[in-house]
């Protein structure tokens, strides 16, 4: 076969020889817009490209985020409960925007190039951080200690910050779904590889995590926040140009167009044959002929949400009406659009754990300034947010067990490719973040009780690695539920919204983000009326024990709910994808996987 045959002439309708070993037909193509040749793209050739500058990426933010909270309280003066809220309103727009730049990366610009605008608005962002601290007209204010902050800083620094938030937007979920684009879900070493690749993801994450809020921190705290946003500038801009230099690696995928008009078709359609009745064997729904064509691979039918299937009655003889969307619908468009309508419950049911991911990098950060965080016999102290790297080293240990040692045992037991249900990954880490919140709050009743004993200056003679516990454990709680919605929102979305599903994660984490606010503001209403706030002017005149209780209660709960939700949901089922003419047979995801695999 000419290895030159592009993407348009397959469109056209000319066959090719397949060669599945030798070249890759998932829809897929090379920089020159050729089929791609497996042996010299995609996999982790391009996938490492791909992770060194989510590397740079996490580095960045999470430099930013674990110490925005001391930033606000110290440098702009707000209070702990204001400070804390706007924590969570910048971290809720920062992963909802994913949303919008998943969608603009799927429907119009390409993955690649969403990348590359989204990192340009991400790189002004720091630019504008940097120039609020080094412009003396833009510095918080005259002098090094200040007790009213510029309100043109105010406003600089909150303008860069949220330049940010739209950067990552765009970056984060094209990103991602990038990467995971460079496995052929069809071919089974590359699919087993692709089942890695987000646990390996998440540890170049962390990488980024741990240097950002130890050395990152470390320079914020001790030589200058100016200095820091220069090297956050810089290697977000060293970041972008590794990135494209792993062009020529990459496998490329183009837009689609908007991937909510089928959806609309299929249900106006439904609506349109409401008073058909059912056909009596699935097989007379429309499905394109195998031997036509297609550019995306076909679904199993199945038997949820039956009144959709009214889209795919084929009404007469009339091919016109074929031939019209609008009115008629294949099988694999009306399961596309069953395959969002399940993910709304479980979305629903990791809100919770969200909220209490929320609470790392405010309150559990916050708590860390008011312990003794001096080591080496006084001679060194750590910074308050570097106490996180201990949730990342917890990520990195949990992804690491789970994908060397647990999932070939797992395999061996269940005859699972994954070795477990995606679903039951998560629920696992759901278990993980009740215990967080029940150890943090024990650990804040006992300095609360030091307090108490002594007010000037009782908690302080208490080891900031008390609090070692709850971000070790939330950690290892993230290595299965962080890792497995990331890998459950792209496998389980249509193949045309993938970097959508990864926004679909990440506003899971955000809309808890805005959550965690609402309920901050409830309970600070509720519990100032019983008598005094849980969330005084400071951690001190708090009673942050009892918040965490509250969300240990909530999660706990929820955890009911879900498990109910997961072990009823039916799960994506792929048939079969065509190329030329010629029919591919393609594995079936997790709900098959069970009974075709050997136990």
């Amino acid at each position: 076969m000419d290895k030159n045959l592009g993407m348009d002439q397959r469109e056209k309708g000319v066959n090719v020889e397949i060669d599945e070993e030798r070249w890759v037909y998932d829809a897929s193509f090379d920089h020159k817009g050729r089929i791609p040749f497996r042996a010299s793209t995609g996999v982790w050739k391009a996938s490492l490209f791909i992770i060194a500058i989510e590397f740079s990426e996490r580095l960045s933010y999470f430099g930013i985020a674990t110490s925005l909270i001391i930033y606000l309280t110290k440098v702009v003066h707000q209070d702990l409960k204001t400070a804390a809220k706007n924590v969570n309103y910048w971290s809720g727009v920062t992963t909802i925007m994913p949303l919008l730049g998943g969608f603009l990366a799927d429907a119009y610009l390409g993955r690649f190039s969403t990348v590359l605008a989204s990192s340009t608005v991400y790189i002004l962002g720091l630019l504008l951080l940097t120039l609020s601290e080094f412009i003396p007209s833009l510095k918080p204010c005259e002098t090094e200690v200040c007790h009213e902050v510029r309100r043109i800083h105010v406003v600089i620094f909150f303008l860069g910050i949220y330049l940010i938030s739209v950067g990552t937007g765009g970056h984060k979920p094209s990103l991602e779904s990038f990467g995971a684009d460079q496995f052929d879900d069809d071919h089974p070493e590359e699919r087993k590889k692709k089942m890695s690749f987000f646990n390996w993801w998440t540890v170049g994450l962390c990488s980024g995590l741990l240097l950002g809020v130890t050395v990152l921190v470390y320079v914020q705290d001790n030589i200058s926040w100016a200095m820091a946003d220069i090297i956050l500038t810089a290697v977000m801009a060293a970041s972008i140009l590794i990135f494209c230099l792993g062009r020529p690696f990459y496998r490329y995928r183009r837009p689609t167009g908007s991937p909510f008009t089928p959806m609309l078709q299929v249900l106006i359609a439904a609506i349109n044959k409401r008073h058909l009745p059912y056909p009596l064997n699935p097989a007379e729904l429309y499905e394109v002929p195998k031997s036509v064509e297609t550019k995306g691979r076909l679904l199993y039918h199945t038997d949820n949400l039956r009144f959709l299937d009214k889209a795919a009655i084929i009404e007469g003889n009339d091919d016109e009406k074929t031939k019209n969307p609008w009115r008629l619908s294949t099988v694999t468009r009306v399961e596309e659009l069953k395959l969002i309508i399940n993910m709304i419950p479980i979305w629903i049911t990791t809100l919770p754990f969200g909220i209490t991911v929320a609470q790392t990098s405010t309150f559990f950060i916050k708590q860390s300034t008011m312990l003794n965080r001096n080591i080496f016999d006084g001679n060194f102290q750590i910074p308050p947010a570097s106490i996180y790297a201990l949730a990342a080293a917890g990520i990195i240990f949990s992804v690491t067990i789970y994908d060397k040692i647990l999932v070939p045992v797992l395999r061996r037991v269940t005859g699972h490719e994954r070795g477990i249900k995606i679903l039951q990954r998560i629920g696992i880490g759901m278990i993980f973040s009740v215990t967080t919140m029940v150890v943090a709050a024990l650990v804040e009743r006992k300095r609360l009780n030091l307090v108490e004993k002594n007010p000037l200056g009782g908690s302080i003679s208490m080891s900031v690695f008390w609090l070692a516990p709850q971000f070790i454990i939330i950690g290892i709680g993230d290595g299965f539920t962080l890792v497995g919605l990331q890998e459950y929102f792209y496998d389980q979305v249509p193949d045309s919204m993938r970097s959508l599903g990864i926004a679909l994660y990440l506003s899971v984490l955000g809309a808890a983000n805005f959550l965690s606010s609402l309920l901050i503001t409830i309970v600070d209403h509720l519990s100032e009326k019983s008598g005094k706030s849980w969330f005084g002017k400071d951690l001190n005149s708090s009673r942050l024990d009892y918040f965490y209780l509250l969300l240990a209660g909530i999660v706990a709960a929820n955890l009911g709910i879900y498990v109910f939700v997961a072990t009823r949901y039916s799960y994506k089922n792929v048939q079969s994808r065509t190329i030329g003419g010629a029919v591919a047979d393609c594995y079936q995801n997790d709900h098959e996987l069970e009974t075709t695999m050997p136990t």
